[in-house]
């Protein structure tokens, strides 16, 4: 911007995830433009770690604003220019411009009022430095058959008019007389500021390259706009800002995107209502620096959907950290499979050494994070126009920006064939409805993802959600993945997932809840079906999962399974069954009395099943029972209310004063971080595990190996 606005401003007042341990958005570059000077600190939760998460205030008064010129749609035609289009030709009436054939060009400030057809012409306006020019499109359709239909050399701001109540249409050709390096490149083409305002309608054809562009702001107060082009849709270089309108957008390249890389202060996305209806083959919605939106309807495929997706993944298996099977790594066998334990449960003998892995696999990965060969990582190349400094994109994400994205409300649907909500920084979502499907990522935050509120569910996904630090405080999130459902992960060993409130359910085909770091659980509901296979857990942590509130459901597979940690402030118990149960059995949790403490049913295969709450009770005795019918109301798979009839008893036991391990033969001593199905990281099955008890069900193993007792009672009886 050349001068100081003259209205006052219209703030969108948005929240955004900070670590407060001194990350930057994005260190060295412009991705800090989220966290301006205008921050104000709203709330601060600490984890054990003293690794604090600060949710901060975003006023973004003093970097958009819609002043006067950019929201005012009325006119009259007493004291404007008149501009009559008639096929090859125009006709000027007033001051301010002349016409040469189709050619029409505009060298002053005021408003010009432009009506009729033009079939192969084009609007020039080129105006001085502090000139404000209203166009105003009263039913046109302007073609220019060899270069930009509106083209904007210079002037302070264009505001394009849309009449109410009119349609109007520009469309450029398929090759462009000025190829220069300064040549415009869009059918509507600014080299200064562009606002697009008023009640009527505009359809954009681009066909040579980008529908509408500006090299400096682009701002849509409001009408009825619809996009075609052979690339980008609408590009604002220093920012894009919406106020309000109706944006349907089919692109060859990204839908709508900012490029400034070299001011921090610049090169956004803000977005405070609308409705938005996009089709790209890039990314649907990029920014350079920070995304930020208020409200606002958006409808978003990118590269053909999650469905379409060429990602490819190297699939976590559970070689690497030691031995065979010893936590995470990323080789398959030779079929592709995941590598089982023994057929009967049981360790090598004493000296024996265990099965090699199959050739040609791969190493461990201490970082456990998979490998995206798709080129569309968060450090994804770019190819650099030298002509206009901007970033290409060569991903298909939904939402995307370079520094932080902060989300306080709107209704999402997003089917992208990359990540469906992505940042190299931090995400902060803080109210919203999500429907997400994704060949990659759900909701992926290189540093910082934080949820404080909003529905969100995501439907398809490798993995759900994934940042360095995750902290789920509120809301109400759905998470269907492939691979992990929720993975904090850093290469640094810091990785922290933290959930103090809301509720969080997984369904994953990969580990459940995963951290290379740690895990704690202050508040909140968590549900977890896990893993079906025994490479993976419902829960698999490297450091510690603290948990001293809330409450934990986790049903998986028994080979890698793990509990909450001994020092835990709240108890916590984790039972292993004999066998794998069929998906959808009952398993009820009752007291001495007979209540009902937990009915779930877990919606996959599961041999274990982990439960905290504040309702248990160290020193209380308990049964566990299968099977059978539950009179209350379910939501994912627990129930709440009505009683439970026809179930079978597997054990009763008494709960510890910190984790519990049970199997059908009672208590178990075993237990620890890293035990696994017999010895540490080292032997087979030595990953993250809870030292469950052999086949026989008599013996747990500890986190070093050694065999412990087990008591209670299993006497089958029916309840």
């Amino acid at each position: 911007m050349k001068h100081s606005h003259r209205a006052k401003a219209i703030a969108i007042a948005l929240l955004a995830a900070m670590l407060a341990a001194g990350c930057s958005a994005k260190s060295g570059d412009a991705a800090g433009a989220a966290s301006a000077s205008t921050v104000q600190t709203a709330a601060t939760s600490s984890a054990s770690s003293g690794t604090g998460v600060t949710l901060a205030s975003v006023n973004l008064d003093d970097k958009v604003t819609f002043d006067a010129d950019d929201t005012t749609a009325t006119w009259s035609a007493e004291g404007a220019t008149t501009i009559a289009l008639d096929g090859g030709a125009a006709t000027v009436t007033g001051s301010g411009a002349t016409a040469q054939g189709g050619a029409v060009k505009i060298t002053a400030a005021g408003t010009y009022v432009l009506s009729g057809t033009l079939d192969d012409g084009q609007i020039v306006v080129e105006a001085g430095d502090s000139d404000v020019v209203r166009l105003v499109l009263n039913g046109v359709d302007i073609t220019n058959k060899n270069g930009s239909a509106i083209y904007v050399k210079a002037a302070d701001k264009v505001v394009v008019t849309l009449a109410d109540g009119t349609e109007n249409a520009v469309t450029d050709g398929t090759t462009y007389a000025d190829t220069s390096e300064e040549a415009p490149t869009a059918a509507i083409y600014s080299k200064d500021d562009l606002t697009i305002n008023g009640a009527g309608k505009l359809t954009v054809t681009g066909n040579f390259n980008d529908g509408v562009k500006s090299n400096d702001d682009l701002k849509i107060a409001s009408g009825t706009i619809a996009v075609k082009s052979a690339d980008d849709g609408l590009i604002g270089k220093d920012l894009v800002a919406v106020r309000d309108g109706d944006l349907t957008i089919d692109a060859g390249g990204d839908g709508i995107k900012s490029t400034n890389d070299k001011d921090a202060e610049k090169g956004f996305v803000a977005i405070a209502n609308g409705t938005f209806k996009i089709v790209s083959a890039n990314d649907g919605i990029q920014a350079e620096t920070a995304l930020l939106v208020a409200d606002g309807t958006f409808d978003i495929v990118t590269g053909g959907g999650a469905a379409a997706s060429t990602i490819v993944h190297t699939e976590n298996g559970p070689g690497g950290m030691g031995g065979f099977g010893g936590g995470r790594g990323d080789w398959q066998g030779a079929d592709g499979q995941m590598p089982q334990p023994p057929a009967d449960g049981q360790m090598p003998a004493d000296g024996q050494q265990p099965p090699e892995p199959p050739t040609g696999g791969q190493g461990p990965s201490s970082s456990g994070v998979t490998a995206d060969v798709s080129g569309n990582d968060a450090d994804e190349t770019s190819a650099t126009s030298t002509a206009t400094e901007e970033t290409e994109s060569t991903s298909a994400k939904g939402l995307k920006a370079g520094g932080d994205i902060a989300i306080a409300g709107g209704t999402f649907a997003v089917d992208a064939a990359d990540d469906a909500i992505h940042s190299n920084a931090n995400i902060g979502i803080l109210g919203g409805t999500f429907s997400l499907q994704s060949g990659d990522d759900g909701i992926h935050g290189d540093t910082t993802l934080t949820i404080s509120d909003g529905t969100i569910d995501i439907a398809k996904s490798y993995e759900g959600i994934e940042s360095a630090s995750i902290t789920i405080a509120g809301g109400e999130t759905h998470v269907k993945s492939s691979d992990d459902g929720a993975n904090a992960s850093a290469d640094t060993g810091e990785a922290l997932l933290t959930i103090s409130g809301g509720y969080l359910y997984v369904d994953a085909g990969g580990d459940g809840l995963d951290s290379n770091g740690s895990v704690v659980m202050t508040g909140g509901t968590a549900i977890v079906n896990g893993p079906t296979n025994a490479g993976n857990g419902a829960l698999d942590y490297d450091g510690t999962f603290e948990q001293s509130g809330g409450t934990l459901i986790a049903a998986g597979a028994a080979g890698m399974a793990q509990a909450p940690s001994e020092d835990s402030k709240q108890v916590s118990l984790l039972m292993t069954f004999p066998s794998t149960l069929d998906a959808g059995t009952m398993v009820t949790l009752t007291d001495s009395a007979g209540n009902a403490v937990a009915t779930f049913a877990p919606a996959k295969t599961f041999q274990t099943l982990v439960y905290s709450s504040p309702d248990l009770q160290s020193g209380e005795s308990y049964t566990i029972s299968t099977g059978g019918t539950s009179g209350g109301t379910p939501k994912d798979g627990l129930y709440t209310g009505g009683g439970t009839a026809g179930t079978t008893k597997v054990v009763t036991f008494e709960l510890g004063d910190k984790t519990t391990y049970v199997n059908e033969s009672g208590i178990t001593t075993g237990g620890g971080e890293m035990g696994g199905m017999g010895g540490g990281r080292g032997g087979f099955g030595g990953g993250r595990g809870m030292g469950r008890p052999g086949a026989d069900g008599t013996t747990g193993t500890n986190s070093t190996g050694a065999t412990g007792s087990t008591s209670g009672s299993a006497n089958g009886a029916s309840t």
